[in-house]
């Protein structure tokens, strides 16, 4: 078996060497997923229709830049290029010496790139981009979903593979997890979904999951706020409430609220009283209403509808338009069936993004996995 390649662990923080997580609308060079495996826990019952849905994505995001995707091994390479190549992905794109759609060895647990993934920090020096990775710990929502070893490991499994592409890695540690956790430093629990930046240092959260107990026991909104300035190379942070319903997540940002550019947050909104999802987020909405930014100043809000309820087996689904996910020149929508509802989300966000082109992919099989398009990937800034 081959050696895997040094790590540099930079002892600094992001935002003191100069770093910053960019704005998901600036220039990208790749996405990541993690391929789910059908032993995994994701979609009882539904795996089969997983491939389809997952390769729609593929498919719109191959257009624009790179896709990579993380495999156990060689045996899943080969499967998961058939199960792609079947359902639509140009063979083309798996070929050549520089492939679009390129293959890493890096086993997971799940299939949610955006939560266990790698952070990508930026900066500029003489001229030249650089990029580093955050580590952030990975405990499967508050340890709901054991086990979550492969997961948590995946942020510097990529950097190994990334070698010199990289400056290394920060790795963000908890204030007072009593020394040794487990055998190791206990790492800071952060999931990507619970975060949205607005690319000039503001990052917008909640306190329903990054306040959770189950992530980072004992650490103060203070400190939570200090981790994420510090290495996400941010300088002001806003907090929402609670998260909508069947998401079992405790909260996350992303089905609630996103920015569109530096000065603009879409919001979901539910009009239907009868609903769980309508004081949840009319209290939300409210909030984002009295948000400033880095500068102080208000924010736009805009609002897009939510799909309505979307069940599976009897189950609640975390359905929501805000799911969505930046690639360059595009904004991939899920969405859920609701023609009237998809067609105003889709319309309005063509609305307020004149520059990129809306692209609606249906995500009512996906849903069942309590997660989208955007909760599946993790970009790469270019």
């Amino acid at each position: 078996m081959a050696k895997r390649p040094a790590v540099k662990h930079l002892k600094g923080t992001p935002l003191r060497d100069g770093f910053r997580f960019p704005a998901e609308w600036e220039r990208q060079s790749g996405t990541w997923f993690s391929w789910p495996r059908p032993e995994g826990i994701s979609f009882p019952g539904k795996y089969h229709t997983i491939p389809t849905n997952i390769a729609a994505i593929i498919r719109e995001i191959g257009k624009r830049q790179l896709v990579h995707i993380n495999v156990p091994n060689e045996n899943y390479r080969r499967i998961v290029r058939e199960q792609l190549t079947e359902a639509g992905v140009p063979k083309v794109w798996f070929v050549g010496k520089r492939p679009r759609v390129n293959f890493h060895d890096i086993p997971t647990n799940e299939s949610w790139c955006r939560d266990h993934g790698p952070a990508f920090v930026v900066r500029t020096r003489n001229g030249k981009k650089q990029k580093a990775i955050v580590d952030w710990g990975f405990n499967a929502w508050g340890g709901k979903y054991p086990p979550f070893d492969a997961d948590d490991a995946v942020p510097v499994r990529i950097a190994e593979a990334w070698g010199s592409k990289i400056v290394g890695v920060y790795s963000p540690l908890h204030p007072r997890a009593g020394g040794e956790a487990v055998g190791k430093l206990r790492r800071i629990v952060m999931e990507g979904g619970a975060v949205e930046f607005n690319g000039r240092g503001t990052v917008l959260t909640t306190e329903s999951c990054l306040l959770n107990p189950n992530r980072n026991p004992g650490m103060s909104k203070w400190e939570i706020e200090k981790a994420l300035k510090e290495y996400y190379g941010q300088t002001h942070v806003c907090w929402l409430g609670d998260g909508i319903v069947g998401d079992d997540t405790d909260g996350h940002i992303d089905d609630l609220a996103r920015f569109l550019d530096p000065r603009t947050i879409a919001v979901a909104v539910e009009n239907d009283r009868r609903d769980g999802n309508y004081h949840i987020l009319g209290e939300n909405l409210d909030r984002t209403l009295r948000l400033r930014d880095q500068d102080g100043e208000p924010f736009r809000v805009v609002t897009l509808p939510m799909p309505g309820v979307v069940e599976f087996d009897g189950q609640r689904l975390p359905a929501t338009y805000l799911n969505f996910l930046f690639v360059n020149g595009a904004c991939l929508v899920p969405t859920f069936r609701n023609r009237k509802n998809d067609r105003l989300a889709l319309k309005t966000l063509q609305e307020h993004l004149p520059k990129h082109e809306v692209v609606g992919i249906d995500c009512v099989e996906l849903i069942w996995g309590l997660g989208a398009i955007h909760c599946l990937t993790q970009q790469e800034p270019a």
